[in-house]
């Protein structure tokens, strides 16, 4: 086997490799591209997702070829564990499909000799047929909720509801499901308010980027 700096130029991994790799691509870009982002519109999140899968896939495939000792193995784990989005509260929604695509991103690099072909394919399929189903077929109405500034704090008390609904819809043009009022600010008097929406009861389309 010829090597260069200590390293194979070539084995047979290599196959398993693009093998591998091929099957979480196509699973995970059927799960982000196919089945979340036409629902959520949010480009973000499906960026995030795509390269958390391939970088978490190849960090799996890499360290089982490695002999790593159990500190540095827990070490390693340790500063990802660290690492987290400094920006606003993940929702929840977006957070499962995160574990899902990791989850799966593990499972394909990680599939060994003991774990055959098919099995393979069915926790991939079943997991695509699962998310397709819950999002498609079992709720089919999807709700989306935006966070806006409101400065009118005289409307958010309970009593005034419906007209705090009312000028919601006049001014962002939504037929609104449900508002909630959030953090007030009685320095700059605004307020963050909740609103709930469905986007196909929406006149045009709505898509976030």
């Amino acid at each position: 086997m010829m090597e260069y700096l200590d390293l194979k130029l070539f084995d047979n991994d290599f196959y398993k490799l693009i093998y591998k790799f091929t099957l979480n691509f196509i699973v995970v870009m059927t799960i982000g591209r196919f089945i979340y982002y036409p629902i959520a519109k949010r480009k973000d999140y499906l960026f995030s997702y795509i390269l958390i899968s391939f970088v978490v896939f190849f960090i799996c495939f890499t360290l089982k070829k490695i002999d790593l000792q159990l500190g540095m193995a827990l070490g390693l784990f340790a500063i990802f564990g660290i690492i987290r989005y400094r920006t606003d509260a993940i929702p929840i929604k977006e957070m499962t499909y995160l574990f899902v695509i990791i989850g799966i991103s593990v499972v394909n690099s990680l599939s060994s000799k003991k774990t055959s072909f098919v099995e393979i394919l069915f926790v991939n399929a079943a997991i695509i047929a699962i998310t397709y189903s819950l999002e498609k077929l079992w709720l089919l109405k999807h709700k989306t909720f935006k966070v806006v500034t409101y400065e009118k704090i005289d409307l958010i008390k309970p009593e005034l509801h419906a007209e705090l609904k009312a000028d919601l819809e006049q001014r962002t043009g939504l037929k609104i499901s449900d508002v909630k009022v959030g953090a007030i600010n009685f320095l700059n008097d605004t307020a963050q308010i909740t609103i709930g929406f469905y986007p196909d009861e929406q006149a045009g389309v709505i898509e976030e980027d």
